[in-house]
């Protein structure tokens, strides 16, 4: 199957390009948000193409997957036919609702000729979708492998944007959870910040200095389910977790500590730092959870099962 797919999240797309299709990602010259084509930082297989945006009508797509509203109008304007109408398309909400939660309507809530997919059941919970048709596909992960050392006493968070997206980012606890354990932040745009920074690794780096870390801190107030808890899960770290969202299915007791008290998350990322033993057999646990909810063979299979539906429908 050909699908046209824009190059949003990296995490999610790396898993989602595995699969058994030929994937095409527009290309515009500045690699903008709406252009990017490949991605630098992550590993994809020669089966994910770039294509300029203005050659797009020019290509046979049997299904675009949406991720962001005005791609609805992007695809139309840029390969001359219609998403869910003229070419099968799917969308995929990776974001939790915005602004007024409770009366959040989402963008497709008065279609029903687009499939919205939910990447947790926590989204299909909060988002308002009217008359959309709506399915759940839990995210899946490229395994890293096991692969941590805990060899350094310190916090690894992963957050890009921390300033911007403070609040949503738990970017304003950091200074409570540094005065129990040395944090270490990665991601995009973190430099300045007065923690360790490791800003724009590429994934297989990240990984691996990542893993060094004795445990992993996921700060986020207000996040579907960040992938990079997934990841340092299968890396085999133990995990400090804000109790919102996703989390609470993600993360079993034994895996980690998962709470809405500052105290107690505190007092455990303290608590794994200054116990190497007990952080490891809390990352064997975190690990084998992971792989068992989050695996990619069954990630590619329901999206095997839903595109060849829309497709199908839509013939």
């Amino acid at each position: 199957m050909r699908v046209l797919l824009w190059h949003v999240h990296g995490s999610w797309t790396t898993a989602f390009v595995q699969g058994g299709h030929d994937y095409m990602v527009p290309l515009t010259a500045d690699r903008g948000p709406d252009g990017r084509g490949r991605a630098r930082t992550y590993t994809w297989p020669a089966s994910v193409r770039e294509v300029p945006w203005d050659r797009l009508r020019e290509e046979d797509v049997d299904v675009v997957v949406l991720q962001r509203p005005h791609e609805l109008d992007l695809a139309e304007r840029w390969l001359g036919r219609r998403p869910g109408r003229d070419v099968p398309a799917v969308y995929v909400e990776h974001n939790t609702p915005a602004g007024d939660v409770p009366a959040t309507r989402h963008p497709l809530a008065g279609r029903d000729d687009i499939p919205l997919v939910h990447v947790t059941h926590f989204n299909e919970l909060f988002w308002d979708a009217g008359r959309a048709p709506t399915r759940v596909i839990e995210h899946g992960v490229v395994d890293p492998g096991h692969r941590y050392t805990g060899e350094l006493a310190r916090a690894g968070v992963v957050v890009n944007e921390p300033v911007r997206r403070t609040r949503v980012a738990g970017t304003d606890l950091l200074p409570a959870f540094a005065a129990a354990a040395p944090l270490d932040v990665f991601g995009m745009k973190v430099t300045g910040l007065p923690y360790g920074v490791f800003e724009d690794l590429p994934q297989r780096e990240m990984h691996a200095e990542l893993a060094r870390r004795r445990v992993y801190l996921h700060p986020y107030r207000w996040t579907s389910l960040g992938l990079s808890l997934i990841e340092a899960m299968m890396l085999g770290m133990p995990v400090v977790a804000l109790a919102t969202t996703e989390a609470v299915e993600a993360v079993p007791p034994e895996a980690g500590v998962i709470s809405t008290r500052l105290a107690t998350l505190t007092a455990a990322l303290r608590s794994f730092t200054a116990d190497p033993a007990a952080a490891a057999q809390a990352g064997k646990a975190a690990r084998a959870a992971a792989c068992a909810r989050y695996g990619l063979d069954r990630f590619l299979a329901d999206w095997d099962r839903l595109l060849a539906e829309t497709a199908t429908a839509r013939a």
